[in-house]
């Protein structure tokens, strides 16, 4: 290691130093490791480490230009040599198997984690487990390029932070699971899986919207102080269905209540206009949802809704609810929604129209499509299901915590 200690020898280094960042950047590769070889050879002992200290260039690469010095026969000019080869250079793993970004993420997607306002999401498994799995499944790729091709997805290593009370479903982890294999096999057989819910209620008015916009210096877009609710303008109900496979939105923006036939209401819009056309020859249809609210997994209203709807498709329509306290892991959450508050932010939504436009024009780089339509029925709140309507459900419970997942068949 070299090491520099008297006050004249400090003084030689500054000026080799300034000479470096002076010269260097005019040199290509070849040029750098000849010049900085041949200054490393006439200083004698320790010249490549005082070098490669001195220029920032490795002592490997010093002494690939040692070997050229002496190898390499001197040309007079070498402006125009190319440095590689044409073509030369390894390709990057990426390049060789498209799929690999692919992979990853089906590694990670079951224990991935995310807030559903934010793009950001963070992987609870280590690199080098990924890059393992990866391996097991016949990609041999180090933890490292596992860790380049997560960061290019989104991911990031996070600490942790205190926002969540009380404790866990023992069967949360399992139930993510079971979600993640009965959605890879309703994808295998090109069947819809579709991920359903209720985005926040926006007030409609010239009311503050969270984010910021560029905008004339001292010009910001001057909003109303309070934000209490326009009678006359009412709140937009925005009710999503993200297509998995085709990385496809839908949203109703309602203007009545958040209730389990509205959301199923949704759910028909999705097929009539987006779904049918897509997967005419599926004989079953995947939906996963939070387990709360208006597709709540105790609301009996829901079921007779799924009923009515499967009869109408004539498909089975299979749900999946994710465990208490887990909504943020629905993927319509960070795949649409997230996408949707940053195309509108620092809009005042003034209109309820212009709530279903700005849904209407989100879109991302890995080619997320958006279809909104205004939803002007009337739900009635507090309806209540009999046992004997729900008795006539054609439904079929999973042994695997039946509450959560169930299929509901067409009624013949």
């Amino acid at each position: 290691m070299y090491i520099c200690e008297n006050t004249k020898c400090m003084q030689t280094d500054i000026l080799i130093r300034k000479k470096y960042k002076k010269i260097l950047p005019h040199l290509n590769e070849r040029q750098t490791r000849i010049v900085l070889a041949a200054d490393a050879e006439s200083m004698g002992r320790g010249g490549l480490s005082k070098v490669s200290k001195l220029s920032g260039v490795s002592r490997v690469t010093l002494n690939i230009g040692i070997r050229e010095l002496a190898s390499v026969p001197v040309k007079k000019d070498t402006t125009n040599e190319r440095i590689r080869k044409e073509g030369g250079g390894r390709k990057k793993e990426t390049e060789k198997n498209t799929n690999l970004e692919k992979v990853i993420e089906e590694i990670v997607s079951p224990h991935t984690m995310g807030d559903p306002m934010k793009p950001l999401l963070w992987t609870n498994k280590s690199l080098r487990n990924i890059a393992d799995a990866a391996k097991n499944m016949g990609y041999n790729i180090s933890h490292k390029l596992a860790g380049v091709i997560l960061k290019n997805s989104g991911y990031s290593l996070q600490g942790n932070r205190k926002t969540h009370e009380g404790g866990k479903h023992i069967d949360r982890d399992t139930q993510f699971n079971y979600i993640n294999e009965l959605a890879k096999g309703f994808l295998g057989n090109s069947d819809p899986v579709i991920s359903v819910d209720c985005k926040k209620k926006e007030l409609i008015g010239n009311f503050k919207n969270a984010g910021k916009e560029w905008h004339s210096k001292g010009k910001p877009t001057t909003v109303k102080v309070y934000d209490f609710i326009d009678k006359n303008l009412g709140k937009a109900i925005p009710y999503g269905v993200y297509d998995v496979a085709n990385n496809e939105g839908w949203v109703s923006v309602g203007i009545s209540h958040d209730t389990a036939s509205f959301a199923v209401s949704t759910i028909r819009n999705w097929w009539e206009e987006m779904g049918k056309e897509k997967f005419s020859e599926s004989k079953r249809l995947f939906i996963t949802a939070d387990g709360g609210g208006s597709n709540s997994s105790r609301s009996r209203l829901w079921k007779i809704e799924l009923q009515v709807l499967a009869d109408e498709i004539g498909k089975e329509i299979t749900v999946s609810h994710f465990p208490p306290g887990t909504s943020k892991w629905n993927k319509i959450e960070h795949r649409l929604f997230s996408h949707i508050t940053m195309n509108w932010r620092a809009k005042p939504l003034t209109n309820i129209q212009l709530v279903v436009d700005l849904i209407a024009a989100t879109k991302t780089s890995k080619g997320l499509k958006v279809k909104s339509k205004l939803d002007k029925g009337v739900y009635e709140k507090g309806v209540k299901v009999s046992d004997e309507k729900l008795r006539k459900i054609n439904i079929i419970k999973s042994e695997f915590h039946g509450e959560w997942n169930y299929t509901i068949k067409p009624i013949l």
